[in-house]
């Protein structure tokens, strides 16, 4: 079997994804729209950006190869589907958006060299874009250097603040901690296997849950600790490791393709997910497709979106998701904090009155967005979002099962004390 079959990749919908998204030029493909009463260029563009009288120019920075593609083809999906309704809506101060999309192709050194290009030859006004924490620290110093503004789609390890990122997923006391302090509390987890692909996220990730576990949750340890290389697909040996030490909690933080092979190796070794809790944070209804949920169908999910919130925005959003992009695709947390980015960088440029960076991020506090489809979200003065922790229960439709959420929108804190 090839590489390419083990991870899923070569599934009749992700194929035809992959090739849809390929062919789309870089403008969308919208009618004309009336742009009337546009502020002069010179009053909103003083630093040389792609903007002209009737454009602005963004770029999309995802990979659509490689074995981070089963991740991120959402993203790039979500943030042309807000892209076409802002231009459907009448753009951003006047002017229709088009972008250019660049490739990361699962290689953090290219995301370097494509964000640069972004930035310094194409002058792009903002860029949507990463997934990976390995990707996102290869090119913040790009975006810092160059000063450029990125929209961070993916729940991380906080540990990081910049005036040139904003954050739309959730950082480790909205996402880690949360759910480890809901699985000890409702399951009354004791023991914890740790399980992470081998980079910075994942490692940070544990090393935080770690913490937590051994410090703050009373009689609670970690019993096991692995990494595995990206696109890694022989899990046996963790697997016979996991019955042997018989954890309350498996703890999994596997990304991209290498979910397909564990969860399958999970199940053929007989590990029953209704009957063994497994937490995930890493595996949203993108990577289910591939999986399949007959797959991991028991495990539970700790995330801020599950497809399945019932709200009057996210029922609309799903409706124009599937319009744009077919009825059997299916909309993960990462796809929806990466729809946000688009829609929070216009309403900064309307706040800002300009597209400059630097007035952008100084107006990126406070900013708003009401249609959100997880329900409502806010940008906090450290660039990160205010938002719910929820979650979810995997079911065999490839769907989340919505089981808790937190009253209230919790406060981003990237940097807890404790924890560093």
């Amino acid at each position: 079997m090839s590489d390419e079959n083990k991870l899923g990749l070569n599934s009749p919908l992700r194929r035809k994804l992959l090739m849809g998204m390929a062919a789309i030029p870089a403008l969308t493909m919208l009618p004309r729209t009336s742009f009337a009463q546009a502020p002069a260029t010179s009053a909103v563009n003083t630093t040389g950006l792609a903007v002209t009288d009737t454009e602005v120019t963004v770029g999309i920075l995802h990979s659509v190869t490689g074995t981070m593609a089963i991740s991120e083809t959402g993203s790039v999906q979500a943030e042309k589907l807000a892209i076409e309704q802002i231009n459907a809506a009448g753009g951003v101060l006047g002017r229709k958006i088009k972008y250019i999309q660049e490739d990361g192709a699962s290689d953090w050194p290219t995301f370097a060299e494509k964000a640069k290009k972004l930035l310094v030859n194409d002058k792009c006004a903002a860029v949507m874009g990463c997934w990976t924490s390995a990707s996102r620290k290869a090119v913040l110093p790009v975006f810092e250097q160059y000063n450029g503004m990125l929209y961070y789609p993916t729940f991380y390890e906080g540990l990081e603040q910049s005036k040139n990122v904003i954050y739309t997923g959730q950082e480790a006391t909205q996402q880690i901690i949360a759910g480890l302090d809901w699985v000890n509390k409702t399951k009354n987890a004791k023991s914890f296997y740790l399980l992470g692909s081998d980079y910075i996220w994942p490692r940070t990730s544990n090393k935080i849950a770690r913490k937590h576990i051994e410090n703050h949750l009373q009689g609670c340890k970690v019993v096991g600790e692995e990494y595995f290389p990206l696109g890694h697909t022989q899990f046996n040996s963790v697997i016979n490791k996991i019955k042997l030490t018989k954890p309350d909690v498996i703890y999994a933080i596997i990304v991209g393709g290498s979910n397909v092979a564990f969860y399958k190796q999970l199940k053929a070794a007989g590990i029953d997910l209704s009957k063994q809790t497994l937490l995930t944070i890493s595996v949203t209804e993108d990577e289910i497709d591939g999986i399949g949920g007959e797959n991991i169908a028991g495990a539970y999910a700790c995330m801020k979106y599950f497809q399945s919130l019932d709200n009057p925005n996210n029922k609309k959003f799903v409706e124009e998701f599937h319009k744009m992009w077919g009825p059997k695709t299916v909309i993960g947390d990462v796809t929806q904090a990466a729809y946000l980015g688009p829609w929070l960088w216009k309403l900064t440029v309307e706040k800002a009155g300009s597209f400059d960076i630097d007035k952008v991020a100084a107006a990126s506090p406070g900013v708003e967005f009401k249609g959100a489809p997880e329900g409502y979200v806010r940008i906090h003065e450290n660039h990160h979002l205010w938002s719910k922790t929820r979650v979810g229960r995997a079911k065999a439709d490839g769907q989340y099962e919505l089981i808790y959420e937190t009253a209230d929108l919790v406060e981003p804190d990237p940097f807890p004390k404790g924890y560093q």
